[in-house]
């Protein structure tokens, strides 16, 4: 059973919540691979990619991934094209915009 503490501020408003390490960490590893409903709905009303719809939100051109994934912007219109792009390009591009393959790969 893991223990929390509430610290609460001067006015008797939870401030701070205190929990343990390892509960912290399997909380953050089960957010990183959240999706935004945004981006959910650029892929599904687009009929885009996850990359593609990704790429959008984040604001980026296919140049711009591109040139950070050290690939040619013709490259990474082909992936972002593709119906299943190779795993090793998807962490690539993964890691080029910040995110996890997990979330380019709906």
């Amino acid at each position: 059973m893991s223990m929390i503490q509430i610290i609460h501020d001067s006015n008797g408003a939870p401030a701070f919540v205190v929990l343990p390490y390892a509960d912290w960490l399997a909380s953050r590893d089960r957010q990183e691979n959240l999706v935004p409903n945004e981006v959910v709905n650029l892929t599904f009303d687009h009929d885009w990619s996850p990359m593609r719809a990704w790429r959008e939100r984040l604001g980026l051109t296919q140049a711009e991934v591109a040139a950070r994934a050290n690939m040619t912007q013709g490259a990474c219109a082909q992936m972002e094209n593709s119906a299943k792009p190779r795993r090793a390009s998807l962490k690539k591009i993964a890691k080029a915009m910040g995110l996890t393959v997990e979330q380019l790969d709906l």
